[in-house]
């Protein structure tokens, strides 16, 4: 099996960004910042979503799924900068060349991480492949490649479930417990912000572990309906989750799992 890497972000406003862009007052608190900057959106489009350029990244959670392996980690703010997150996640595409899952991945995750990225002068020379790079396989990526929205070697569940069509979108969390598994846990994206300027990062970082846990589930799900796997394996491979899970023995997989039981 391929290696697969399954992965979610977490933002915050960019409060640097905003200073220097818009000319703030220094005496402005990061928070002040970041409402001004809501209230100029609600203004323009009725939303507090900011644009993706203006969205910091504090976390990316992975699950991989290499040969016999599970593994699931973050790299994360404080412990690393932003810069350090990013350039470390294209690492790891550069080593393994897995095939990356998302959920809605191609209209937020990864357009995040090209902004953003360009801003702290990121590499991910394979990552951006087109079939004209310096590797021997090369020309593979001209025809299946991470940037093309119709190629599978990055697989966005959300966007390819509903036949390209965002009207026809369904939320992973509905989508997640409809089928049985647990879903969100006490948090959602709207409430990242105020997590983090209650000093609440590992809270945050918890939240996007299960919920990239819920993706890789669902795409697991995928492979069933697809006919990649068959319902023995899809099974089997539902029930080595749970087991790997069980191993971590940290407080939010705890919940998790007894959240899964409740499901069930």
């Amino acid at each position: 099996m391929k290696p697969v890497l399954v992965f979610d972000i977490e933002t915050i406003p960019d409060v640097a960004g905003l200073r220097r862009l818009h000319g703030l007052d220094a005496t402005l608190s990061d928070i002040e910042v970041a409402e001004l900057a809501f209230q100029q959106r609600r203004v323009q489009n009725g939303t507090d979503f900011l644009p993706l350029h203006l969205q910091r990244i504090v976390v990316i959670s992975c699950v991989l799924r290499a040969g016999r392996d599970f593994r699931v980690w973050s790299l994360a703010e404080p412990e690393q900068g932003e810069g350090e997150i990013i350039q470390r996640f294209f690492d790891g595409i550069e080593k393994f060349t897995p095939q990356i899952v998302s959920w809605n991945g191609g209209g937020f995750d990864l357009p995040v991480l090209h902004y953003r990225g360009l801003i702290h002068g990121v590499a991910a020379q394979r990552y951006w492949d087109l079939g004209d790079g310096d590797y021997a396989d090369s020309r593979d990526f001209k025809y299946n490649n991470y940037i093309s929205r119709y190629h599978t070697r990055h697989l966005d569940l959300m966007d390819l479930l509903a036949m390209y069509q965002p009207r026809a979108s369904a939320p992973l969390d509905d989508l997640a417990k409809l089928i049985g598994f647990p879903g969100k846990l006490g948090m959602d994206g709207s409430k990242v912000w105020e997590a983090w300027c209650e000093g609440r990062s590992a809270e945050i970082r918890d939240y996007c572990e299960t919920d990239v846990v819920n993706t890789y589930l669902v795409s697991t799900r995928f492979r069933l309906m697809r006919g990649e796997l068959s319902r023995a394996e899809y099974d089997a491979e539902v029930a080595f989750v749970r087991s790997e899970l069980a191993r971590l023995d940290k407080a939010h997989w705890r919940e998790y799992l007894s959240a899964w039981g409740d499901a069930d």
